[in-house]
């Protein structure tokens, strides 16, 4: 049984607009990013459709070593090229719980398919290159992209710290990727809201 909690916010989080590069690993002007570190607040069901509906993956019922791909369908996502872990290295700690998931086994790349479109999209990223996290539509065009300057990797001196938020906003994203440019990387918590 997998473990997922549905979430609810009165607003969906928003990123600055920027001109982006059409290449998905490309990035010509970047979104600044944060550190959050707030605790996450449970949900309550709602009726009011005004308010979206957020999923939150804490992905911590997967294997070690579990390859991710349709395991949370049923929430509306299906991942490619991805790996559940537990980092035995120090350098790529979980945001929380023990497991992350990471690109594999194509290493610097992971995606996430979303079965209706979504909003906005979240996770809480350690990375050894810098990163770029992008947003498409449909047919495959870009939306938005966020990215992480520089690697973040535990007691490796960086000013960005390890498992930094880094999220997308924008109409009808039906697919995201992350980028790390022949590096490796880590996700933890993964949010979408429709």
């Amino acid at each position: 049984m997998v473990k997922q909690a549905t979430l609810q916010f009165n607003k969906v989080p928003t990123v600055g607009d920027a001109k982006f590069a059409l290449d998905k690993c490309n990035m010509q002007d970047k979104v600044t990013t944060s550190a959050w570190r707030g605790p996450v607040k449970q949900a309550v069901e709602t009726t009011n459709a005004a308010e979206p509906t957020c999923i939150y993956l804490n992905l911590e019922d997967l294997k070690c070593f579990e390859a991710v791909e349709r395991q949370y369908e049923h929430w509306g996502v299906i991942f490619h090229n991805s790996l559940a872990i537990q980092p035995s290295n120090s350098a790529f700690p979980a945001y929380s719980g023990l497991t992350v998931l990471m690109g594999a086994p194509k290493s610097g790349f992971l995606e996430a398919s979303f079965l209706r479109p979504v909003n906005w999209v979240s996770a809480f990223v350690t990375s050894s290159q810098r990163l770029v996290f992008s947003a498409y539509d449909r047919d495959q065009q870009l939306l938005a992209q966020a990215v992480l300057a520089e690697a973040n990797l535990a007691n490796n001196n960086s000013a960005i710290p390890p498992n930094t938020l880094l999220s997308v906003t924008a109409n009808n994203i039906y697919s995201v990727t992350f980028c790390a440019f022949d590096g490796q990387f880590t996700l933890d918590d993964f949010h979408f809201c429709f």
